[in-house]
């Protein structure tokens, strides 16, 4: 990815360390759909040909090493449902139909297994236990946020896997961060009746309010035991950065929409 080509993805500062785990978030470029889905649309849940999508996979896995059938899609839906997968779902949702049903995060114990999550503005939180080897991603918007779907993957992993909060490690990827995040009276009230104690993230911006979406997940997480000092946070709005990632706010609700990964190398 040298010279002045744009990147087709970044990594995610805190996991992506390129030997034992791959943690990564896409940018529009390096593919092939046509506007509003250019270039690197990689959501079948759009108007965008579907032989793009699978296309646009392609050229991701030749850049990435990671195998189309070694990735693990779901159907989202801005829910809380967490599925677990192992190496029976492999290609799910790109190179074979779906059969988990519409989830929002997906965990796994086995390595080389890509989890992939979709996103235009909704908060990708990546989370890593290096010591039970357990991984998982989660697709955050507002409504997941609200349900506190990150913080039930901590309790899943916890749960299913025995996994030690103090050991896992939690990245939050390009969002829609707080400067860009306004939303009107209705969903106000919605955060400040389920998050009053965090109403100090909620700031009255003209008739509207602005809501820091990674500052709810940050504190949740700490909530479920998770060292602040294990939390990173990559500091990227997809609004204010538009043109390199895709945002469903700043391109008024006619866009494509990247992809969160995160597969242990094996």
């Amino acid at each position: 990815m040298g010279g002045t080509k744009k990147p087709m993805y970044i990594t995610i500062p805190g996991l992506d360390d390129g030997i034992t785990l791959k943690a990564i978030f896409t940018t529009r470029f390096g593919g092939v759909s046509s506007p509003p889905y250019d270039t690197l649309n990689l959501s079948f849940q759009r108007d965008d040909d579907r032989n793009n999508v699978i296309e646009n996979y392609r050229l991701l896995s030749n850049e990435t090493g990671i195998p189309p059938d070694h990735m693990v899609l779901t159907w989202q839906v801005h829910g809380d449902k967490i599925s677990m997968v192992d190496k029976s779902h492999c290609g799910m949702g790109l190179v074979r139909e779906h059969e988990l049903g519409y989830t929002d995060g997906l965990i796994t114990a086995e390595k080389n297994i890509a989890l992939v999550t979709i996103h235009a503005d909704c908060v990708p939180v990546y989370l890593y236990d290096p010591v039970n080897s357990v991984i998982a991603l989660v697709h955050s918007g507002w409504r997941g946020t609200l349900l506190n779907i990150a913080a039930k993957a901590i309790k899943l992993m916890k749960g299913r896997y025995n996994c030690k909060a103090g050991n896992i490690i939690a990245a939050v990827g390009p969002h829609i961060r707080k400067c860009c995040f306004e939303v009107r009276n209705d969903v106000y009230d919605i955060f400040l009746e389920k998050f009053p104690y965090y109403s100090y993230l909620f700031e009255p911006y003209g008739n509207n309010y602005r809501i820091d979406l990674e500052g709810i997940i940050t504190r949740t997480l700490i909530a479920e035991g998770l060292d602040t000092r294990n939390i990173h946070d990559i500091k990227r709005c997809t609004v204010c950065e538009k043109g390199l990632f895709f945002s469903h706010r700043g391109g008024h609700g006619n866009t494509g929409a990247g992809a969160a990964v995160l597969m242990m190398v094996g």
